[in-house]
């Protein structure tokens, strides 16, 4: 699915995390990038005038260490810059990357996604997918994914995620789960009215098990809350979650919205966000069947 996959690293933790995501999520036949983004922004050489060229080679030498700590087949590429995740964006670009694959700041949790300003900026404006390895996911990255989540609520983004779910499931034999958040709102006739937890939001939340359990092959499950918050707990049983990027912006670039931008900062597990425009949308998943009172991500 993502022929060439480009990481960031920089010598610290985070790095390690995103190889090991990173390698799960290129095929056999694609072409995996190690980038650092060195000089003003980078860790490695923050040097400038003649101290540019020392500061490459230094970060070139932790990048060929990185790949040999890794054991991955993996070209590497360098790029000086101020601003890490912009940097980060012109590599992909250059690289033609499809996937952007990055690391969380290590003052989080082990096990959860915490960013810096730095990995924040690089999710944001992207110009391809990216996937966020959680805190020490190295060790655990040459394990087989058995569950991959899909936030799903009724726009074309989130039938783009559903494609990146299921393209992913083919490869890797994981099941697909799917994860509906119903607010405290009913879009039923396209009319918008509050509701409590009445027998009106019992119809309303059978309804949206009946349309979900329509998406074939798609174990589905519909709940009552807040999608932030309800996203974030379906994640701590998946081994990734896929959800799509807000519709505002250029097709083809990563634009978080509220829901996408908690979960960058909050999954429990690897968290892939999939812009429009750069994915087949999913098969036998219409914007009406899968229709419900979700706010997209």
């Amino acid at each position: 699915m993502f022929e060439r996959v480009l990481v960031g690293v920089d010598g610290r933790p985070g790095g390690e995390d995103a190889i090991a995501l990173a390698r799960q999520l290129v095929p056999a036949s694609g072409r995996l990038i190690l980038g650092n983004v060195y000089g003003g922004g980078g860790r490695v050489g923050r040097v400038d005038g003649p101290g540019i060229s020392a500061g490459r080679a230094q970060a070139q030498r932790m990048l060929i260490r990185a790949r040999e700590d890794s054991s991955v087949i993996a070209e590497t590429v360098l790029i000086y810059g101020g601003a890490v995740g912009k940097a980060l964006h012109k590599l992909a670009e250059d690289e033609s990357a499809d996937l952007l694959v990055v690391g969380s700041s290590h003052r989080g949790e082990i096990g959860q996604v915490l960013l810096g300003s730095d990995t924040l900026t690089a999710l944001n404006d992207s110009p391809c997918a990216v996937a966020i390895a959680p805190v020490g996911y190295a060790p655990k990255g040459r394990g087989r994914w058995a569950k991959i989540g899909v936030g799903l609520d009724g726009s074309p983004e989130s039938q783009l995620a559903l494609g990146a779910a299921r393209a992913l499931a083919d490869s890797s034999g994981a099941a697909v789960h799917g994860l509906m958040v119903v607010l405290l709102q009913s879009l039923a006739d396209d009319q918008t009215e509050g509701l409590d937890w009445t027998e009106a939001t019992d119809v309303v939340m059978m309804r949206e098990r009946k349309r979900l359990a329509g998406i074939e092959g798609v174990l589905g499950e519909v709940v009552y809350g807040e999608p932030s918050e309800e996203l974030a707990r379906f994640a701590r049983d998946m081994d990734l979650l896929v959800v799509g990027s807000r519709t505002d912006g250029p097709l083809g670039r990563v634009m978080v919205g509220s829901t996408s931008n908690f979960l960058a900062r909050r999954c429990p597990c690897p968290l892939l966000v999939v812009p429009r425009g750069t994915i087949e949308p999913a098969s036998g998943a219409s914007s009406r069947s899968l229709r419900a009172s979700a706010a997209p991500a």
